[in-house]
Order: structure tokens, then C-alpha cells, then sequence
């Protein structure tokens, strides 16, 4: 067979949405339905279904690029229908561009039951956490209002002592097929059904209290743990924990999406942390050992003698855990050597005195402009 790119006329690169557009036009070009007693199309078109099959999914498409054919299990041995080859036929493939449900757009689909109650939808909330409680992790509380499952009726939407009915519309298959003619032949198409919303039931007594929905809204408070390690935009997904589906259908999920407030003391460099050490012009020059606040508690750290602004010093493991392994980032104490802006008489003596031993050109401290050496500028 050829490769499965080139049969579908994508690069190995193309996204899930190209892969899906390519097959449908080519499946419409090659249908055996639109090219009768064409074995070549025919054939042409079960390869076609072929390479869709395996490079829609993520899985399969990830072992045929690194083994070809041989990683998703060869060529299907066999003689037997285009049905046979792909596992319950490529009406199903056609079902999902093609209207749902229904079968092929060019006939001979099956009929299908009802889908069941719809998935309530997925949710989406910001919680905000500090920045100790995003370096070591925590449990916080995230309060949203939320539909749940209805507790007068249990969810099924109909009033005490009764139960919903079957669709007089459908008959209970959730579906409204058409059939009409078209250039290719017969065509089937199938939508939900109107009168009942694809369940195939209709509540004829609602319940008071969910009107019939099977869900009402409520403040929900969820407990989430936060691994150590986040930052902000850091995203948790929490499985069924979103809104409820209406009629007992299965809740969406919740993602929590992560917002840390800085913190005045550290700023985060990925895992690592980096914190501003003042000292003076003297402790600078002629060192000086100091108390570091660090998120395990105090450090000594020893600044040695001639240290130069800038200069950091490394504290390993004392950064932030890494969220994917073992182990943490590092602590960096980084130098920042303030000087003075006001001087009383007694430090510019002192200053000046020290400027003179050193052959420096130094102010008076006071002007703001070299008095000493004005004659430089006259």
C-alpha cells in the first residue's frame, strides 16, 4: 500500500482537522457508490479508509511513524467487503462527518439507538493560591455554582410515582431519518429528534422541582489538591467533576486553572528562585556573614571579603520542587550593594579619608558636583 500521507494528500505534519478534510473529499471522489464497476476506485477507496483509520487516531498514527504498515498491524488478510476489512464498515467513518447516526450520506447505513442523555459541559474556573502553597502544594477549596443532579427526581426529570415515556415522534430511537434522491442514488440523512432532544424519552410529568431537567443549580465547593511545584497557568483537570448532564447524563469536567501571587521576597526563574541580598559598601569590602531567609527556614550565609555587586551565591535544593521528577531547583542569592545617598559630616570624613589613602578623587558628599575638582571643568 502506499503511504498512508500520500493517500490522503497531507504532510506528515498535517493536524487532526486537515487529515479529517482531506478524507472527506477524497472518500466523496472514490466511493464505490459514485465510480460503480470501477474495481480500482473500489480498492482505492478501502486504502483511503485505511490510512484515515490509523492516522486519526493519535496512538496508531505515533507507531506508523516510527515503524510504517508493519506498527499498526499490516495490510487486513482477505477478500472479505469494505465492512469486513475496517471493523463494522465505513458507514460508521461516514457516520461521523456525515450526518451521525444515519449511515453513509449514499445509503445502506444501519440504524442506531438513542445516544443516551447528553454529557453535561466541561467547566473552567481560576483559583488563586499564594506562592508558598504553589511551591509546596496544598489543598484549597474552589467554590463555583454549578448544575447537579437533581435530588427530588434523582436526575430522571419526571415528577414522584411517574417515569418518562417513549417518544411518539421517534419511537424511542432518539433519530428522525429522511430519505431522499439524489445524483449518487438514495440518500439517508438522520437528525435528533426535535420533540424529545435525541433521549428517545419525553417526560410527561415534570418534576417540580427541576422542571423536568433532571438538574438544578447549586453553590458547589470542591476540595483540590494542588501538587507542589505549579505556577500560574498551571491548569488541573478533575474527571466528572463539571456540570451535571440533564436526564442522568454524565457530568463534565472541571479544570482549575492555577493563578499564583507573586511574592515579595523570591522571584521564580522555572524552578529555580532568586532573592535580593543587600549589603553595604563595607560589607562588601571587607565581608561579613548574614541571616538568609529562605522558604525552609533560615540560612547563614557567609559574604566573603571583596565582593563584587551582582555576585550570587547558590544554595542548592532549595528551590522549587520540579512538578515532573525528583528533586528541586535552587535558592540564588544574588549581591545588590547599596550606597549610601546621605552622609553625615563624620562619614564624609571618614569616606574622604579612606578616597585619599587610595589616591581617589573624590566630592565633599554635599554638592552633588565634584567641588574638589572643579578646576577640571573651567
Amino acid at each position: 500500500m502506499a503511504d498512508f500521507y500520500d493517500l490522503l494528500g497531507v504532510s506528515r505534519s498535517a493536524s487532526g482537522d486537515e487529515i479529517k478534510k482531506a478524507y472527506r473529499k477524497r472518500a466523496r471522489e472514490l466511493h464505490p457508490d459514485a465510480n460503480p464497476d470501477n474495481p480500482e476506485a473500489e480498492a482505492q477507496f478501502k486504502d483511503l479508509a485505511r490510512a484515515y483509520q490509523v492516522l486519526s487516531d493519535d496512538q496508531q498514527r505515533s507507531r506508523y511513524d516510527q515503524f510504517g504498515e508493519a506498527g499498526v498491524g499490516g495490510r487486513s488478510g482477505g477478500a472479505g467487503s469494505a465492512d469486513d476489512l475496517f471493523g463494522g464498515g465505513l458507514g460508521d467513518i461516514f457516520e461521523t462527518f456525515f450526518g451521525g447516526g444515519g449511515g453513509s450520506p449514499f445509503g445502506g447505513g444501519r440504524q442506531r439507538g438513542p445516544a443516551g442523555p447528553p454529557r453535561g459541559q466541561d467547566v473552567e474556573v481560576i483559583a488563586d493560591i499564594d506562592f508558598v502553597q504553589a511551591v509546596f502544594g496544598d489543598q484549597i477549596d474552589v467554590q463555583l455554582k454549578l448544575p447537579v443532579r437533581c435530588g427530588t427526581c434523582d436526575g430522571s426529570g419526571a415528577a414522584q410515582d411517574t417515569q418518562p415515556v417513549t417518544c411518539s415522534e421517534c419511537g424511542g430511537s432518539g433519530q428522525v431519518q429522511r430519505v431522499r434522491q439524489s445524483l449518487l442514488g438514495q440518500m439517508v440523512t438522520a437528525s435528533p429528534c426535535t420533540r424529545c432532544g435525541g433521549l428517545g424519552e419525553v417526560i410527561a410529568s415534570p418534576c417540580d422541582t427541576c422542571r423536568g431537567e433532571g438538574r438544578v443549580t447549586e453553590d458547589t465547593t470542591y476540595k483540590v489538591d494542588v501538587p507542589a511545584g505549579v505556577d500560574t497557568g498551571s491548569t488541573l483537570r478533575l474527571t466528572r467533576r463539571g456540570a451535571a448532564g440533564p436526564r442522568k447524563g454524565a457530568n463534565g469536567d472541571l479544570y482549575v486553572h492555577l493563578r499564583v501571587q507573586p511574592d515579595e521576597r523570591f522571584d521564580r526563574d522555572g524552578d529555580d528562585l532568586v532573592t535580593d541580598v543587600p549589603i553595604s559598601i563595607a560589607q562588601a569590602a571587607l565581608g561579613t556573614s548574614l541571616t538568609l531567609e529562605t522558604l525552609d527556614g533560615d540560612e547563614d550565609l557567609v559574604i566573603p571579603h571583596g565582593t563584587q555587586p551582582g555576585r550570587e551565591f547558590i544554595l542548592r535544593q532549595r528551590g522549587v520542587p520540579h512538578l515532573q521528577g525528583r528533586g528541586r531547583g535552587d535558592l540564588i542569592a544574588r549581591v545588590r550593594v547599596e550606597v549610601p545617598t546621605k552622609l553625615d559630616d563624620s562619614e564624609v570624613a571618614l569616606l574622604t579619608k579612606f578616597a585619599d589613602a587610595r589616591g581617589e578623587r573624590v566630592g565633599n558628599g554635599k554638592d552633588g558636583i565634584f567641588s574638589r575638582i572643579k578646576s577640571a571643568f573651567t
